[in-house]
């Protein structure tokens, strides 16, 4: 008897051994979780024996169980490197489309071949669809598929509006509009480019030209005359029926109905300001240029839509006397564009950017918790499957109830404290020798009986 209760501490000592050393085998491992080697004693008596006087019968491994208490984080430059400040797990699936999933708190993503977020075992990341707004559409796993991210952000979009909101000086000297030429910088105040696309989305500059001409016969308002060119091509106004030309004080002929025109044929738009410098208005009211293809300013390139006309509004602009200043100026046209990063939130919100500076929403990581993590089984590569004593895995997103947050560009290191385990490692030295000498003194005690005569 007193054999198998010395060989049942060795048992233990040895799995408590193992245990330890396996915990600082993976002191350095992304995500592990330690082991603790949990213990009981074996007892059995009958209903006829003195339980008083009953000796145990030694001890048996009760369980491994794993701690899932939180690991420091190690900030890293990956995007892609994601760490949980919280109870939840990283869900992943080894194929796409597989609903077989495994769960890790291990965060070092990163591209494959296709492009998809996936571990360093290659199992894919999973996460939840979203909506143009970055709004989930589903938090169930039967719902969550790996995301890819794309390397160009759509098709091009045509330019069609352009919105500027500027101050235009009231000290700038005044000059003859019907005199313009974009060539000649004495001949405009003002000037200002903006980048926009055609239906391919090749690239061209639109120019705005502002000439500040003598002011207008009545003193409450003055006027600002506008042009346009496109890569250094003249666009004109439209209408472009019963053009009136620009007289001095920078006004039309006396219908007020159609665009400027100067002596060399550029046609553009007059634009007002009271006598407290705010925008009262345009002429025309809607400033739209003509086709910018071929049979209008001929400035696109072929094989674009050559029906593309600029639709251009000014955001209250104002007229002060202070320098001529650009506080906005944007267009709603795209080119196709190079992805260039990749961000995650501490939502879960994964976000692309383009070279076109576009930012699209992906996806929304997907994260489980249990109601008892001990329960997880371990799959290996820092992963664990889920069990019936772990409970099924309850969905969510991060920063919603008991998931946790994510921190980008961060890893989750083990929680092994390596001092606590040297010291546990030296215990069951002790124990393991210990439970080896009474092994010994038995075998001695058995001798000396052998030996009686």
């Amino acid at each position: 008897m007193s054999f198998n209760i010395a060989l049942s501490g060795i048992s233990a000592a040895q799995k408590d051994l193992n245990t330890t050393a396996n915990n600082i085998a993976n002191v350095n491992t992304t995500g592990f979780k330690e082991s603790r080697a949990e213990f009981a004693d074996v007892y059995a008596s009958s209903i006829f024996a003195n339980s008083k006087t009953t000796v145990g019968g030694g001890v048996a491994t009760g369980q491994v169980a794993q701690q899932f208490q939180q690991g420091s984080l190690q900030f890293t430059s990956n995007s892609l490197d994601m760490a949980i400040n919280g109870s939840g797990f990283f869900v992943t699936s080894s194929e796409v489309g597989s609903q077989d999933h495994s769960f890790t708190r291990a965060g070092a993503f990163k591209f494959d071949a296709n492009n998809y977020i996936v571990d360093s075992a290659g199992n894919f990341l999973q996460t939840f669809p979203v909506d143009k707004d970055g709004n989930s559409s589903s938090v169930s796993l039967t719902t969550a598929q790996p995301v890819k991210i794309p390397d160009t952000a759509g098709s091009p979009i045509k330019t069609e509006g352009v919105d500027i909101q500027m101050n235009l000086n009231s000290g700038d000297e005044t000059l003859d509009p019907a005199k313009f030429n974009p060539e000649d910088p004495d001949t405009f105040n003002e000037s200002t480019p903006v980048v926009i696309y055609d239906s391919l989305g090749e690239p061209h500059v639109l120019t705005t030209y502002y000439v500040r001409p003598p002011n207008a016969a009545h003193t409450n308002e003055s006027n600002w005359v506008v042009f346009y060119a496109v890569d250094g091509e003249q666009v004109d106004v439209e209408p472009t029926a019963g053009e009136y030309k620009v007289d001095a004080s920078g006004n039309g002929d006396a219908d007020g109905t159609a665009a400027a025109q100067t002596d060399g044929g550029w046609k553009g738009a007059v634009v007002s300001f009271n006598d407290i410098g705010a925008y009262t208005g345009s002429n025309p009211a809607t400033i739209k240029t003509e086709a910018l293809g071929v049979g209008g300013a001929n400035v696109l390139g072929p094989g674009s839509d050559g029906s593309q006309a600029l639709t251009l509004s000014f955001n209250n602009p104002t007229q002060y006397a202070s320098p001529f200043e650009v506080t906005e100026l944007t267009q709603d046209g795209t080119t196709v564009g190079r992805l260039t990063n990749v961000e995650v939130g501490a939502d879960g919100l994964i976000n692309a950017s383009y070279s076109n500076g576009s930012t699209v929403p992906l996806a929304r990581v997907a994260l489980v918790r249990f109601a008892n993590e001990q329960g997880l089984s371990q799959a290996g590569n820092t992963s664990w499957k889920a069990s019936l004593d772990s409970g099924p895995a309850l969905a969510g997103e991060a920063n919603g109830g008991t998931f946790g947050s994510i921190r980008s560009s961060a890893l989750e290191q083990s929680n092994v404290d390596l001092t606590t385990e040297l010291v546990d490692l030296i215990s069951a030295q002790r124990n393991f020798q210990a439970n080896s000498r009474t092994l010994e003194v038995n075998n001695t005690l058995q001798q000396s009986i052998l030996q009686i005569r």
